[in-house]
């Protein structure tokens, strides 16, 4: 069993700071260039001044550190909070020019508050918003910051009360659009759009807004060039446009704004400082939860703790002139993904952006505004792209109705009605669904007996829950499993629940993971007398009886191929997948289910084979990405050592050396350069890596190519590259792992 008993952690504190300080400094360096661009955007428009998100930014690495429990996210001011403060500036604007310092009282109350919940160990109440309501609000985040920017984007501009009204703005605009900023704008979105699809590695060291930036400033200078020289290129007069630039002041204490309470008695201030706390909480708490799920670690934080961090880095932010600090998902994705190892990479990315902030503060007058508009645009388009609400349609019909029916009431009014509006049409939903009357149903919410343990003993437990098991319930469902000793066997039985919605199951589902990352077991009954609308795992369950699942071409194909070759063959989707975790390769990438799982014995049924379609993401919420690809698991012949194979790209090599600084990087065979030039191959034990690739191992592997080669020890996984496997590929794949598990049966076979 995959356990974290033989994990190496990383160390805290100031032990951790001396072991791994290279690594985190190494990670914070792309975080501090994401965050550069990334908050002076967001502060522009959430209509402060630019150095304010970048203030926000040192604050939350000098502060925020110290006092959180998260160990890879970074701190920070995030996308999802445009919004509101924009709002807020608009609601307490009062006409005596303070709007500013009334908006930074509000921030440091919303913090005191913050810290009080954290306090009181309420960090999970954010758990309770349902999972499409939350899609809901970011998706309408996405939709506003989206009308507003792209009237920055192209020159233009728009004094209506909401975003619908705004986007019809932007369509009458169009016309008066300024070519040049507009030009700007284009290749920006577009670069951001295509960064992620160039292969180039080199070109991946810099991350995509920092190359938007770099691209606009070039422009910038040809075109005050084209203008001070009067040249006409094509019959076109160049002219500068009038306050398109960024204007940092030279005096850089000028940042300091300071709050003025004299508006704590109003109830729009009080409203402020509501939507200011929840939309942040939940933004913060979610974005946690996710990056938790990226952690190689697998470490847990503690949201009450974090609460109270982000509550303190707030009030101190507002205090100084900043905005409000969070867990920003984009930022913390980079973290993970360039090897960060403890929180010090979110101290060290303070200190880097203060570090550019000094060093860069003439080269920041020579940003248009239309390129940080164009990094916004994008970040708009991803939280409300299509692929989004494909999502969650996969995740279930009513799913998409919960994330629509909040939009909308979110761009038509705002955030809080939206969220509130969200949360009872979910509600309304799950009763018609349930078949129960209004009376009942809340009945089985409130009632203690329906979510009890069956009398057992302390080490087999199981958890009944009846009735309704939606987000109403999930705190009750929460405070019983942290009653479950950490390697106790558990069964959870929903026979007797009348409806099981997304947002519990998720949260099972990750108490499941946690815990038998610990040594117990957790089992799920019941599940198969509910029916729902989409095949999705989490999609939302009623007790209804089940109705027949449907096959597609390729599965048919598929089990036709099984049963030629005598091979077993398991159709609908699987969520055991603790063997697939023990690899490296899903370290920081969450499984979310395999199906179409084949499974198979080698050298007369003495090696265990299976391959299977697996889906797996890449980051979290607004930076997460869902990939499908087919992998191969086979037990081999005798212990190897651990080993990662995969195809070599430019920089490969320098890269990983830079990263560990001198310490092992690609392992080369002299007797076969072809297998060194296409193949990268790294491990712990390079003599036992040497010993165990026989010339018969490497010249198998230039004869086979393959994508991702990876060996725990007694198993070897082989990842296809991205995109489900045709069923011939399939069948070659098999045949080709069989020969390679015959010829390591010949050299290691014995031991």
């Amino acid at each position: 069993m995959y356990n974290t008993d033989n994990i190496n952690f990383p160390k805290e504190g100031f032990a951790g700071l001396k072991q791994n300080w290279r690594d985190d400094l190494i990670a914070s360096l792309s975080v501090a260039l994401v965050a550069l661009p990334l908050s002076m955007a967001i502060a522009i428009a959430s209509g402060v001044q630019p150095l304010s998100g970048l203030l926000s930014c040192v604050i939350a690495g000098f502060v925020t550190t110290f006092f959180r429990s998260g160990r890879l996210t970074i701190n920070g001011p995030a996308a999802g909070m445009i919004t509101v403060i924009f709002g807020a500036i608009v609601s307490l604007d009062d006409g005596s020019g303070h709007a500013i310092n009334y908006v930074l009282a509000a921030i440091v109350v919303s913090g005191l508050l913050q810290v009080i919940l954290g306090i009181l160990k309420l960090g999970r109440i954010a758990e309770i918003f349902p999972s499409s309501v939350i899609h809901g609000i970011l998706a309408a985040i996405g939709v506003i910051i989206f009308a507003k920017q792209m009237h920055v984007a192209i020159g233009t501009s728009s004094d209506a009360g909401n975003a619908v009204g705004i986007l019809k703005d932007l369509v009458d605009q169009l016309p008066n659009a300024n070519p040049y900023i507009a030009l700007i704008s284009i290749i920006g979105i577009l670069l951001l759009f295509f960064h992620a699809k160039i292969s180039y590695k080199v070109f991946h060291i810099i991350p995509a807004p920092v190359w938007v930036l770099a691209i606009s400033v070039p422009i910038v200078l040809v075109y005050n060039y084209l203008d001070a020289q009067q040249i006409e290129v094509l019959g076109i007069r160049f002219q500068e446009p009038s306050n398109y630039l960024m204007s940092i002041p030279s005096d850089l204490t000028e940042v300091f704004l300071f709050p003025d309470f004299s508006r704590i008695n109003s109830g729009v201030f009080w409203l402020v400082v509501l939507s200011m706390t929840i939309i942040s909480s939940i933004i913060s708490l979610a974005g946690a939860k996710a990056i938790d799920k990226l952690d190689p670690y697998k470490r847990k934080t503690n949201l009450n703790k974090d609460l109270m961090g982000l509550g303190a880095s707030t009030i101190v932010s507002g205090m100084l002139g900043g905005l409000p600090i969070l867990n920003v998902i984009v930022r913390s994705t980079v973290n993970v993904q360039n090897n960060a190892k403890t929180k010090w990479s979110n101290f060290f990315h303070g200190f880097l952006v203060l570090f550019f902030i000094v060093l860069l503060q003439p080269v920041m007058n020579m940003i248009p505004l239309a390129a940080l508009a164009a990094v916004l645009v994008f970040a708009g388009i991803k939280l409300a792209s299509p692929r989004v609400f494909k999502e969650v349609y996969k995740e279930g019909v009513e799913q998409l109705v919960f994330m629509v029916s909040t939009l909308l009431f979110t761009v038509y009014n705002n955030l809080l009605f939206g969220l509130i509006a969200g949360i009872i049409v979910t509600l309304i939903t799950h009763i018609l669904i349930a078949r129960l009357s209004v009376p009942q149903f809340f009945l089985y919410v409130f009632s203690p007996g329906n979510i009890e343990f069956k009398d057992t003993t302390s080490s087999k437990l199981e958890l009944r829950i009846r009735g309704v098991a939606n987000f109403m319930t999930l705190l009750k469902i929460l405070k019983k499993l942290e009653e479950v000793p950490p390697k106790a066997n558990l069964k959870i039985n929903f026979t007797g629940a009348k409806i099981i919605d997304l947002t519990v199951q998720e949260a099972i589902d990750n108490f499941k993971r946690n815990h038998e990352l610990s040594g117990g077991e957790v089992e799920l009954v019941g599940l198969h007398k509910h029916v729902s609308s989409t095949p999705h795992k989490f999609a939302l369950k009623s007790s209804i009886a089940p109705i027949a699942q449907k096959i597609s071409p390729r599965q048919r194909k598929i089990k036709n191929l099984a049963a030629t070759n005598k091979w077993n063959y398991q159709l609908g989707q699987d969520s055991n997948f603790r063997r697939l975790e023990s690899f490296h390769f899903f370290d920081s990438r969450p499984i979310e289910y395999k199906e179409n799982i084949i499974k198979g014995g080698y050298i007369d049924d003495e090696i265990d084979w299976e391959l299977t379609d697996v889906t797996f993401s890449e980051g979290a919420m607004l930076a997460r990405e869902v990939y499908h690809c087919t992998i191969q698991v086979s037990d081999l012949p005798a212990k190897a050592p651990t080993f990662v194979l995969r195809r070599e790209e430019l920089v490969d090599r320098f890269i990983d050396r830079v990263r560990v600084f001198g310490s092992m990087g690609d392992i080369d065979f002299k007797e076969n350069p072809e297998f060194s030039r296409q193949y990268f191959l790294k491990g712990s034990n390079e003599s036992e890596i040497r010993a165990y690739f026989k010339p018969e191992v490497l010249e198998f592997f230039v004869e086979h190519p393959a994508y991702h080669i990876e060996c725990n020890g007694p198993q070897l996984l082989i990842v296809s590259p991205v995109g489900v496997t045709t069923v011939p590929e399939i069948e070659n794949q098999i045949k080709t792992m069989e020969k390679l598990i015959a010829i390591l049966k010949e050299f290691h076979g014995n031991g």
